[in-house]
């Protein structure tokens, strides 16, 4: 139950919530197409792949950030948030590719970084100068804490996400500084008025070019407790402890202030990535009377099977379907009370779907890709495709020496698990698998050397299955993954009165094989379509549940299914269909 916000009776028609929105790794377009030979993809590769996108079926493309970098975190450390890295292009480029999307009725999507900056941005080289800059408290300063030894410690016992202490001492200035994720990314103090209209003014500049919204990266965290008190003890074995994600007191109006400022005066779309969070606590951010953002991704599908604290959120163990449902089905509930919800399996921080949700092994690959598809598109919200899925590319081998993974987090994880010196070579493959640059390799677009991605050696090594999983070798294909992609994609579309807008019934939450749900259609569509989805590696006689009547079969992932709806539906593994069931 939802108690804070009335049920809602009528479902508003926008086109961000029937849009799907196609993700390119960060940072764009470095692993999507490189056109002038030097192994990084730029953002003329995007233009010219723009119609390859509309044939798809794509509306929004939303591209991680491209502004000048040091490409410590693959450009989420902004230098400047008014200039493009010059490895991916110009202002003029970036021009172009606005209008060739408006010519083409697709909008863009920019990343938002603005919990933190990099430590080359003007304004932190002018906090650091001097204790009395005037854009000292721009970021968030504090002084050391001693021991009863006279060792210095930092503030608090705050562990940063990619390992090590949330705090760096600054040698100059005898302070330190916060950083929630590295040290080269110190954290901005949103408590400065005159920062915020800074950030306001950016932010307009973009959307005055034609930006045609915003995905907003940890924008839970922009607000902090100014006790900065000590997190629990978690892992009695690490120095520096997981601190719990809780909304800083001042987030809502901030955000609050943010959408006045700027997003409620342009007709824009907005995601924020929000973690740790509950169907409950979402609605706060994105239920349309609270004026702040439109949709909120959350973490609970990808998160199943991980560990809460330390190494342990980085590797995955064992997982049940029913908790993978559950995880789905919850967030379904959204549509109730007014608000609308962003649907992915894929993103730059997370594994490969077909190998986190199913199977990639040679053998049920590409059936373990359609059947994640209709779930994908089978579901209430808006769709989000991230770069590769539609061709069913999976995990990087975990065999591959070290030194291929080139993510900040996963090689200050794999450091930690060598200092701790258990099970090393086990924890790392397992710590592989979760890797974000499992997101991050390059584009595979034909069987030729490098994938058809560059001329030359790629920034980073292609995947090793690039020969069998690429776009050319699927384009002519009607049998493929990305036909059924693209077929869906339509179909979703033709159907949005049950598929974009209507309600969601799980209808079996704990069975262990088949996922089994029903939408319906909002207003004055009375469709039913009910879903079936065998989530496992064996064949499945399932019973329906409840007594459907008769109902026609219109979609499925293979040929093997009954025109028609019995009282039992017998299932090949990793296959699902979709069965009208309307009286």
């Amino acid at each position: 139950m939802m108690p804070t916000f009335l049920a809602a009776k009528h479902i508003p028609r926008t086109w961000w919530k029937s849009a799907v929105v196609y993700q390119l790794t960060p940072t764009d377009p470095r692993s999507f197409l490189d056109t002038n030979g030097d192994g990084i993809g730029d953002i003329p590769g995007l233009i010219s792949k723009l119609d390859y996108l509309k044939n798809l079926g794509v509306d929004v493309i939303w591209i991680s950030p491209i502004f000048k970098s040091p490409q410590v975190d693959n450009g989420y450390d902004v230098e400047d948030y008014r200039d493009i890295a010059a490895r991916y292009g110009t202002l003029a480029d970036v021009d172009e590719l606005i209008a060739q999307m408006h010519r083409r009725g697709m909008k863009l999507l920019l990343d938002l970084v603005v919990n933190h900056t990099s430590d080359q941005h003007v304004w932190f080289k002018e906090s650091r100068s001097s204790k009395s800059s005037p854009k000292r408290d721009w970021y968030i300063w504090r002084p050391a804490k001693y021991d009863a030894d006279g060792s210095r410690r930092g503030p608090n016992n705050w562990q940063a996400a990619f390992g090590g202490s949330a705090w760096q001492w600054d040698e100059r200035t005898k302070e330190y500084y916060l950083h929630l994720f590295d040290p080269a990314q110190p954290d901005l103090n949103w408590e400065r008025e005159d920062m915020r209209r800074e950030i306001y003014d950016m932010m307009n500049w973009w959307m005055d070019k034609g930006c045609d919204g915003y995905r907003m990266d940890v924008i839970g965290r922009i607000s902090k407790d100014q006790s900065f008190p000590d997190a629990p003890v978690t892992d009695p074995d690490g120095k520096y402890q997981d601190f719990p994600r809780v909304e800083g007191p001042r987030l809502h109006e901030f955000l609050q202030e943010l959408n006045h400022e700027t997003l409620s005066k342009y007709d824009v779309m907005t995601v924020g990535e929000l973690n740790k969070i509950t169907p409950e606590g979402m609605l706060r951010y994105v239920h349309p009377d609270r004026h702040e953002i439109n949709l909120g991704f959350c973490f609970d599908h990808v998160n199943v099977g991980l560990g809460e604290f330390g190494i342990g959120r980085h590797i995955v163990g064992p997982w049940k379907i029913s908790e993978l449902k559950a995880a789905f089905s919850r967030w379904q509930a959204m549509r109730d009370y007014g608000a609308h919800h962003p649907l992915y399996l894929e993103n730059h921080d997370q594994s490969r779907s077909i190998s986190r949700f199913a199977s990639d092994s040679p053998q049920w690959r590409w059936e373990s890709g359609r059947l994640l598809a209709l779930l994908h598109c089978t579901l209430f919200g808006t769709v989000f495709i991230f770069q590769g899925q539609e061709i069913g590319m999976v995990n990087l081998p975990s065999d591959w020496p070290h030194d291929e993974f080139k993510d900040v987090q996963t090689q200050n994880v794999l450091r930690e698990i060598a200092k701790r010196g258990v099970d090393v070579e086990r924890l790392q493959k397992k710590v592989l698998f979760k890797a974000r640059d499992n997101a991050r390799s390059p584009m595979q677009w034909d069987a030729g050397k490098y994938a058809g991605f560059s001329s030359v050696k790629p920034w980073m090594r292609v995947n090793d299955d690039w020969e069998e999983c690429n776009v050319a070798a699927q384009e002519g294909d009607a049998k493929s993954l990305l036909s059924f992609w693209r077929d869906l994609i339509s179909w979703r579309k033709a159907h949005e009165d049950v598929l974009v807008y209507g309600a969601f019934r799980d209808i079996d939450p704990t069975d262990e094989r088949v996922f089994a749900y029903v939408r319906t259609g909002d207003k004055e569509d009375k469709t039913r379509l009910l879903v079936l989805l065998n989530m496992t590696n064996s064949e499945v006689e399932y019973t329906v549940p409840e007594k459907f009547g008769a109902g026609k079969l219109v979609k499925s992932t293979t040929d093997g299914f009954s025109s028609t709806l019995g009282e039992v539906v017998k299932f090949a593994p990793y296959s699902g269909a979709v069965y009208d069931i309307s009286k």
